[in-house]
């Protein structure tokens, strides 16, 4: 299924939104219990450090890739390149494969998944920016 040139950009917002709503979720429900200044200061840490060396490149990256594709309909899924795919891949399975082994404690689940999922939500809520923008520029130009 072919789709248009800066639908990519909105379905990159669609999966890295629901993708870091649920991790955010997650966190936030083993939350409670682990509530303190010190824990609240590592989540900031952990969304940073993602934000600003993972995920903020990859949307710029992905953003720009797809803005300087040429053709206007691409397949579906070439929002994001193999590279991209994999991350996600070893990122999910890390993390199923965390919690379900029972060997990080509440408390990391409550820390890391809150700040993992609050930037993998901003990149979703930015890939959706992006492709506002795109959309409003092919707009512009076609007057």
């Amino acid at each position: 299924m072919k789709v248009k040139r800066n639908t990519l950009l909105l379905l990159a917002c669609l999966v890295w939104s629901a993708a870091g709503f649920n991790i955010l979720r997650i966190g936030l429900m083993s939350y409670p219990s682990h509530r303190s200044v010190l824990n609240f200061l590592l989540s900031a840490v952990v969304f940073a450090v993602f934000q600003v060396f993972i995920f903020g490149k990859l949307v710029k990256k992905h953003t720009a890739r797809i803005s300087g594709y040429e053709e206007e309909r691409h397949f579906f899924l070439k929002f994001f390149d193999k590279k991209a795919f994999a991350i996600m891949a070893v990122m999910m399975s890390g993390g199923i494969g965390l919690r379900a082994s029972g060997l990080a404690p509440e408390q990391f689940i409550a820390v890391f998944y809150t700040g993992l999922g609050a930037s993998l939500l901003l990149a979703g809520l930015l890939f959706g920016y992006n492709w506002g923008k795109a959309v409003s520029a092919t707009a512009s130009d076609a007057k």
